[in-house]
Formats: C-alpha cells, sequence, structure tokens
C-alpha cells in the first residue's frame, strides 16, 4: 500500500554506512482479531495466550479490547494518514512563510482543506477558523460573543444537556456578572422550542444548542432554533464536535451563526477543530488568544498543517460516504439493541430513538451497578457517558435532566458504532454485555425481589 510505502524509510535505520535495516520493536501486544485497531494493521504472527494478554491498571485482559466507544475519539481513517504523512516527512514547512516554497505549498494545503470542510457544512472557507479542537471553539464563541457586545447584552441561553465546557465557559461568564439561562430538556432529550423562545430576552448576546449530544445521541431540531434565533435577532451557535460527518449540516439553511468542529470525531487526527464564524450578517468575538494574529486575528498561533490536512481529507471522505456510514450504522444499532433485549428485561434506552444518531446506542439496565457493569466489561471499551467527566463516580448530569432516576442513570453504558465497526464486534459485545447483566443480576437481591412482584419503591429503607 501507499501507506506502507511511505512509512517504511521511517522505521529504517542506516548502519555503518551501509544497508538500511529495521531497528527492533516491541509492543506490548498484537492486536486482537476482532478490533477496530486491525483495521489498516497486517495479521500479527502467532502468540501464546501469555503474549496476547494485555495488564492495563492490575487488570489482566486477553489482548486489546472491542473498541466501541466512538463518541469520545475515532480512529484516523488510512486514508486521512496517507494525506497527512507528505506534511510531516518532506512537505513540513510553516503555512505562515511567506518568502520560499515550504511555506507557500503548505499554506496552499491548508486553504484546500479549509475549503474541504466548508464545503460539507455549506459555507464559505473565509468563515472557518482553525482551533486546537471544539473545546477551544465553545469558548472562543460563547466567552467571545458575549464579551464583545457585552455592554448591550448581557444575556446567554443554553441547555442543561450541553457539553461541559460549554457549560463551564457559562459559568465563568456569570462570575463575570451575566445573566444565564440553563432551559431544561424533555425526557426525550430535546429541547422545548416554546421555551426557548420565551427565554430569549432583549438583551440576549447568544443562544448556544448542541446538534448531536456525545452521550444521548439526540439530535435538537436545529433548523427550528435557528428560525426563532433569526427572528429575534440572537446569534445561534452549536456544538457540532458529535454531528459533523455524521448528519447533514448546512448553515444557511440552518440559521447557524457559530458553529464548533473537531476532527478527531470524524477519523482524523486529534489537536485540530475549526470555528465557523457567520460573515453576513457578521458576528463578531472577542479573540481569547493573544499572538501573532493568524486566522485573521480570530486565534493566533501556528496553525498545523498535516493536522489541519488530515481534518480537510477526513471532511472530504465524510461528505462521500455519510450516507452509507449512516446507513451501515443504523442497521448496526439495531442488531445490538435486539441482540440485547432478546436475552436480558428491563433495558431502558436513554434519549428519543426518532431524532437520534444511530452511531450512538445509550442504555440503562434495571438492578445492576453501572461500575461493576464497566468493570465487568474488560473486553469491550465502552463508557457510562463523556470521556470528559467519566473520570467522576457521580451519575451522568445529562440523565438527570432527562428526569432518569440516580439508580438508572448509574446503570448507563454508552455504545459507540463507527465507520470500522463489524458484525462480529457487535455480537460479541452483545454476548458479553449479556453475560456481565445476567451475572449481576444473580448477586442482586433487588432484581430478585423485582421478579416477585413486590414494589421497591414502596419498601421504607432504614439505616444502622
Amino acid at each position: 500500500m501507499a501507506l506502507s510505502r511511505r512509512i517504511l524509510p521511517v522505521l529504517l535505520r542506516r548502519v555503518n554506512g551501509g544497508g538500511w535495516v529495521a531497528p527492533a520493536l516491541s509492543f506490548s501486544a498484537p492486536a486482537r482479531a476482532l478490533s477496530t485497531a486491525t483495521a489498516a494493521a497486517e495479521p500479527p504472527p502467532p502468540a501464546s495466550d501469555e503474549e496476547e494478554s494485555v495488564v492495563v491498571k492490575g487488570v489482566r485482559i486477553s489482548g486489546r479490547p472491542l473498541y466501541m466507544d466512538m463518541q469520545a475519539t475515532t480512529p484516523v481513517d488510512p486514508r486521512v494518514l496517507d494525506a497527512m504523512l507528505p506534511f510531516y516527512l518532506h512537505r513540513y514547512g510553516n503555512p505562515h512563510s511567506r518568502t520560499h516554497l515550504y511555506g507557500w505549498e503548505s499554506d496552499a494545503a491548508v486553504e484546500e482543506a479549509r475549503a474541504r470542510i466548508a464545503a460539507l457544512v455549506g459555507a464559505d472557507p473565509r468563515e472557518i477558523f482553525f482551533t486546537s479542537g471544539a473545546t477551544e471553539c465553545n469558548n472562543i464563541a460563547v466567552k467571545g460573543v458575549a464579551r464583545f457586545y457585552r455592554d448591550r447584552r448581557r444575556h446567554v441561553i443554553t441547555t442543561q444537556t450541553e457539553h461541559k465546557c460549554v457549560l463551564d465557559s457559562c459559568r465563568y461568564l456569570q462570575q463575570e456578572g451575566f445573566d444565564v439561562t440553563y432551559l431544561p430538556v424533555r425526557s426525550d432529550g430535546l429541547v422545548d422550542l416554546a421555551q426557548l423562545e420565551e427565554a430569549i430576552r432583549p438583551d440576549t448576546a447568544l443562544v448556544s444548542v448542541m446538534a448531536v449530544n456525545n452521550e444521548i445521541g439526540v439530535i435538537q431540531p436545529l433548523e427550528e432554533i435557528g428560525r426563532i434565533c433569526k427572528e429575534k435577532g440572537v446569534p445561534f451557535h452549536t456544538d457540532a464536535a458529535q454531528a459533523l460527518g455524521k448528519v447533514p449540516i448546512d448553515v444557511n439553511r440552518m440559521g447557524i451563526g457559530l458553529m464548533s468542529l473537531s476532527a478527531h470525531k470524524i477519523y482524523g487526527p486529534k489537536g485540530v477543530g475549526a470555528l465557523y464564524l457567520r460573515r453576513r450578517p457578521r458576528i463578531r468575538v472577542e479573540p481569547q488568544m493573544s499572538g501573532g494574529g493568524q486566522e485573521r486575528g480570530i486565534r493566533s498561533g501556528t496553525v498545523p498543517t498535516p493536522l489541519v490536512v488530515g481534518f480537510g481529507a477526513a471532511c472530504e471522505i465524510a461528505a462521500k460516504e455519510m450516507d452509507y456510514d449512516h446507513r451501515r450504522a443504523a442497521a448496526l444499532q439495531q442488531r445490538l439493541l435486539d441482540g440485547i433485549r432478546a436475552q436480558v428485561d428491563e433495558v431502558v434506552i436513554n434519549g428519543s430513538m426518532e431524532h437520534r444518531y444511530p452511531g450512538n446506542l445509550n442504555l440503562s439496565f434495571a438492578y445492576v451497578e453501572g461500575e461493576s457493569l464497566l468493570m465487568g466489561l474488560k473486553e469491550v471499551a465502552v463508557s457510562s457517558g463523556s470521556a470528559c467527566t467519566s473520570a467522576s463516580l457521580e451519575p451522568s448530569y445529562v440523565l438527570r435532566a432527562l428526569g432518569v432516576e440516580e439508580d438508572m442513570a448509574h446503570t448507563s453504558i454508552r455504545f459507540g458504532i463507527g465507520r470500522f465497526t463489524t458484525e462480529e464486534e457487535v455480537d460479541r459485545a452483545i454476548e458479553l454485555t449479556v453475560h456481565q447483566v445476567k451475572k449481576l443480576r444473580d448477586m442482586s437481591p433487588l432484581y430478585e425481589m423485582a421478579k416477585a412482584g413486590i414494589d421497591l419503591k414502596s419498601i421504607e429503607w432504614s439505616q444502622h
């Protein structure tokens, strides 16, 4: 493959001015057969069970687990890596160097990537500004707009289920004296449009609503929200990190004024994102970083050409394959859901199934402790919520905002399905999940009482 031919010189070293030899490489464990890590890898050589096992944090597992945490991050598509490699190896110029070929070719590659990203969302390339990721985009959008218009607008509206970086940015603004309205959502995770319209005030500077929720996959009605904001004359910002390349986005039709994007959610590299900022009618932001004035002063700092090229390549692939990826993810999601429900009762889907990206399936298993379930699923890489907050033992604030009771919120598991997920992986995930849920329920007196017809909510528990 072209990828292998390009990497080969990097993996070799010259000995005493003579021929080239490969250095000794050692890997802790080969990729297991059912893992997405094998998507672009050669089959590993045979190994003993002891060699295939991996010890992580004191837990031994038989090889690398199945990867089903696509909302946390996605593997880089080999085609994306192939596009990036030349800009690491020999086309390594600074895109802001204006006096020689190296700078010119890097600048041209950056602008081509900018055009590809803009085309995927129906924007003008001049409206795309590169950043380090969606978190930085959200900070620029929320804080930047509020601070720019602070003299006459000091009110921001968002929802209770936003990503933590949006919520924390809003709390930061509150410390500066801004007023923030945190809209509740319905039990299906969707915002109430009537409540949103009622919450907008003459001094509202921004409305920020996530396009696709990272924990439950719910798709918000962006076009309707954009129409309300346009009628009220308020800029509309959406965090579309989980939506880009997965659901159709048209910034003009949807009335979006600002939008946060990320490369590593669509099989691109980590460390690069993009902020869409509307030109007409123009929306102004106060830059959050001082420096050399790159990206027309919106985001100073050297643009990382290889990462940006990878982002552009990922968007070009997504534009061509979005429909196919969506249909395939929907089929695998149904296979996963049917397989689990056929063998396990008391399974609850969190969030709307009608308005949902199919690559995200968030399930709660009654009478099962979520942390124990996660620990038992050592051979499947899944999570209980956002990767940015998964270290917390508190139940998901997103699920609590949906009205999910605390015990059920603690039992949620998010399954992420992506471009390289296979039917064999889904079937194995079903097998392991069903086995672990049944095992934990066999040890649960609450499950036994519920099966005996006892209403657990009617019991008055006493503390000792």
